[in-house]
């Protein structure tokens, strides 16, 4: 990779890889349930597929917490980028044959794959470093570049290059060449922990978590929020294009525009507008959310629907370093991978309850509001939490 890539600190070329894969999930993610509808899958199938794949998600994080330790974490991501990359290739291959259940089947193996690959990151970092606006970089890092292939993916969807028309199948084939860059970039890097890692095994990982109030406040935020966001957001491209009449190129660069600013604020939050006091971030992140989709709800309105929307959009890459990244540095190194792991596990089984549920609603839409009517009774309940949480967890921290 170079002279300049092997200069760089291990963190931060673990970040780059990180770049190119989330380039490629940008692209793919943006697509993917447009390009399940074009391979005639019905939304609620969609939403079915999507749900069952975190399932599946979850089943294989247990195995995974059973068997791997965090020096295996570099190994993890190879493996899984190997095989999406397979996978993806399979998927583009299988376009327009109408062998939907092949194509299900390779859509949950995806999910699985890319969650294995996205919960292996972070712990990959603190073999070598531990810090809270690192957390925040990694988490800004993903965020910018998935929306940068978002904007590629709007760029050339329907246009037409060297005789060939721009689809989502191209796309997608595309999303794997930019995997492809980021798994030679995973095998230039050469990570090794600090200090000997203290074998822990499942049971006593458990028993850690099970007892540690932090942990389980955490958990219970996680898997509360991740209900909300994934039944008003789950099916986000399939609500703008099908229901607002948004064209795929439109309900791209709305996203994008608004990402992109989200980003924007994410940034400057991290370095100029986190606030001392905990109460304060809380509310900026989550309590001005509450209000905006309880207006929502309460006007019947689809523009004030779509401000609540944008909003969560919006403010959901701020205050990453004092959200999340105390109680996740808070964690033994030991105990990291576990930890990630069952993290991922309460936000998979938060993400499947919600995108079941916006599969139920879905049909049943006529305006936008119908839409948020379980984010509206879902977000006192994580607010709550998260108070609770800062009361008792950063204090002790």
């Amino acid at each position: 990779m170079g002279e300049k890539f092997a200069r760089l600190k291990d963190e931060n070329k673990i970040l780059i890889m990180l770049a190119f894969y989330s380039i490629s999930i940008g692209i793919w993610e943006n697509f993917k349930q447009l390009w399940l509808q074009d391979n005639s899958l019905e939304v609620t199938r969609i939403s079915q597929i999507l749900s069952i794949s975190g399932l599946f998600c979850i089943l294989s994080l247990i195995l995974i917490c059973k068997g791997i330790s965090l020096k295996d974490t570099k190994k993890v991501i190879i493996i899984s980028l190997f095989f999406k990359i397979v996978n993806l290739i399979l998927l583009s291959l299988l376009n327009h044959t109408g062998q939907q259940m092949i194509i299900e089947i390779c859509i949950i193996l995806d999910n699985v794959l890319g969650n294995l690959i996205t919960i292996s990151i972070y712990p990959l970092i603190l073999t070598i470093k531990r810090e809270n606006k690192l957390y925040s970089k990694r988490k800004l890092t993903e965020y910018l570049f998935k929306d940068v292939g978002i904007l590629i993916g709007g760029i050339i969807i329907g246009k037409t290059v060297a005789g060939i028309v721009m689809s989502y199948n191209i796309c997608l084939i595309i999303s794997m060449l930019f995997s492809v860059l980021a798994y030679i970039t995973i095998l230039q890097i050469k990570t090794k922990t600090k200090t000997e890692e203290k074998k822990v095994n499942l049971k006593q990982s458990l028993i850690f978590m099970a007892k540690n109030k932090i942990v389980r406040a955490y958990f219970a935020y996680i898997m509360f929020s991740n209900i909300a966001m994934s039944t008003g957001l789950g099916l986000k491209m399939l609500m703008l294009t099908n229901l607002l009449n948004f064209t795929d190129v439109g309900a791209t660069g709305y996203l994008l525009i608004v990402g992109l600013i989200a980003d924007g604020i994410g940034i400057i939050a991290l370095k100029y507008l986190t606030p001392k006091n905990d109460y304060l971030t809380v509310t900026i992140k989550f309590g001005i959310r509450l209000w905006l989709y309880a207006l929502a709800f309460l006007s019947n309105n689809v523009i004030n629907g779509l401000i609540a929307i944008t909003w969560s959009i919006l403010i959901s890459t701020a205050y990453e370093n004092v959200i999340d990244a105390p109680y996740i540095n808070y964690i033994p190194n030991e105990y990291q991978l576990k930890f990630t792991n069952y993290r991922y596990i309460f936000q998979l089984i938060g993400t499947s309850i919600g995108l079941y549920f916006a599969g139920l609603m879905y049909p049943l839409r006529n305006s936008l509001y119908t839409w948020i009517i379980s984010i509206f009774y879902a977000f006192p309940n994580y607010t709550i939490i998260l108070f609770s949480l800062f009361e008792k967890g950063v204090r002790l921290i």
